[in-house]
């Protein structure tokens, strides 16, 4: 599964002398471009960003991988996650990994990993590593061809059905991990199916879950 053109980065340089960037660096004793971009600190300063509607919303990834880390699915080994920020970059995340349920703890832990590169630091089999990668790279790194791309505008399919042609196809499984707006291009041009599970917009990790679950059933790891 990869959460794609998330709303993860440090903030950029581009407004790193805002009031209110400055402020919320200096109360935490951090540089401001060493601290975790969030529209609910930076909300003024945002205004000058391109596509800040994406943007700014580190909760959105650590709800969900809350939910997939300690999954049944991810418990027997049967699940791989990958997240896609929308600048760029590629967290590889080892399936032992506990991610803080502390949000302030989760962005402290993000902000390491930009500025170090891995998680821990120095450690020869990281649990979390940063790479500077487009999603169409990731994909011909781990060996894909395409993807299956989960969107409110592609059509209604049932979980199971989602998570079957993922298995038949060997295509992953793609959430979008920002708060607004569409896909990108690029990312869209990389879809074998686009399809949605429900008529109306869900949270990335509502959507995240009902997958999650639909394919523990399906691998007969949850009883019948």
């Amino acid at each position: 599964m990869i959460l794609a053109e998330a709303s993860l980065e440090l903030v950029p340089q581009q407004i790193a002398g805002h009031p209110a960037v400055v402020k919320n660096a200096r109360r935490r004793g951090r540089k401001p471009t060493e601290t975790l971009l969030d529209v609910s600190l930076h909300y003024h300063a945002m205004k000058r960003l391109s596509k800040r509607e994406k943007r700014g919303r580190p909760d959105i990834v650590h709800v969900t991988l809350l939910e997939l880390l300690s999954s049944p699915l991810n418990l027997e080994g049967k699940l791989r996650i990958y997240v896609h920020t929308l600048n760029d970059y590629v967290l590889f995340i080892d399936p032992a990994t506990r991610i803080p349920r502390n949000y302030n703890r989760f962005v402290g832990l993000m902000e390491q990993l930009f500025i170090e590169g891995q998680i821990p630091p120095q450690a020869d089999k990281p649990l979390i590593t940063v790479k500077p990668a487009t999603l169409s790279s990731l994909l011909k790194m781990l060996g894909f061809d395409n993807v299956i791309l989960l969107s409110e505008w592609g059509e209604l399919r049932n979980p199971t059905v989602i998570c079957s042609e993922s298995l038949k196809h060997n295509a992953p499984i793609v959430i979008g991990a920002f708060p607004h707006g569409d896909f990108e291009e690029e990312t869209k041009a990389l879809a074998r199916s686009v399809y949605a599970i429900y008529p109306k917009p869900l949270e990335t990790w509502v959507v995240a879950s009902r997958i999650m679950h639909a394919c523990e059933e399906l691998l007969s790891i949850l009883p019948k």
